[in-house]
């Protein structure tokens, strides 16, 4: 059953959220200041290889987030019109009205509800498929930082986000076993209801299944090599593929 939060409990279990993800962390929030305490966390995470996405809905970055952005490899996407704040692992999807926002964490009245998978399957399932529905809408961005010094100062000029670029990757991918519509993610090629089957049935990475995860051709994919041939070599230079 899902469990009410106040502006206290949120924040405890925002950090819950982020230090129990093992395999992926979706982070949504139109706005990205980010305190310090958050920032360990995900970075803490980042250091654990664990698959992060954040999306926000405000172009207008501070040059704290840019630079901050920049050295980790946490994926980040633009969605416009974003308003939608949640924050989702494997086991938990927490939905509330707190924005990633250090003013709305310290100062403001905030609520929230959290759904565990384990106790709220469906309603877990209902979260996690619109979570995947906005990254589909979203464009990921690179965020980068340029510096030029000039003759007057020595003042860096401020970081900047380019804007989206244009894709490189199929918009949509397949789940490697029933053929269902996933965001293209080699490192996690299995619809939900598929990967819970997988999980249940030994969690064997070399298991061949039926089609590849970015054409959705007939092909003996695995959670190791989850694509065909064709598809490597086109996309090897855009998509993370497991070394």
């Amino acid at each position: 059953m899902a469990e009410f939060l106040n502006t206290t409990g949120i924040s405890y279990r925002l950090e819950e959220i982020i230090n129990n993800a093992n395999e992926r962390l979706v982070i949504i929030s139109p706005y990205l200041k980010i305190n310090e305490r958050i920032k360990e966390l995900l970075e803490d995470r980042d250091r654990m290889t664990i698959d992060i996405r954040l999306v926000y809905g405000k172009s207008e970055l501070q040059p704290e987030e840019n630079n901050w952005l920049e050295s980790t490899s946490i994926r980040t996407r633009f969605l416009q019109n974003l308003h939608a704040k949640c924050y989702l692992n494997e086991n938990e999807a927490l939905l509330t009205s707190m924005n990633l926002y250090e003013f709305s964490q310290q100062h403001n009245y905030e609520m929230g509800i959290v759904v565990s998978r384990e106790r709220d399957t469906e309603l877990y399932g209902k979260v996690n498929d619109e979570v995947q529905r906005i990254m589909r809408a979203s464009e990921e961005i690179r965020v980068t930082v340029a510096r030029v010094e000039t003759a007057d100062d020595d003042k860096a000029e401020g970081p900047k986000t380019e804007a989206p670029r244009a894709r490189q990757t199929p918009e949509n991918g397949f789940c490697i076993r029933c053929k269902g519509d996933l965001p293209v993610n080699p490192a996690q090629p299995y619809c939900r209801s598929c990967y819970g089957s997988w999980r249940r049935n030994g969690k064997n990475k070399t298991h061949e299944e039926g089609h590849c995860h970015t054409c959705g051709s007939e092909h003996a994919a695995t959670l190791l090599k989850p694509v065909c041939r064709s598809c490597y070599r086109k996309y090897k230079d855009v998509l993370e593929f497991a070394a």
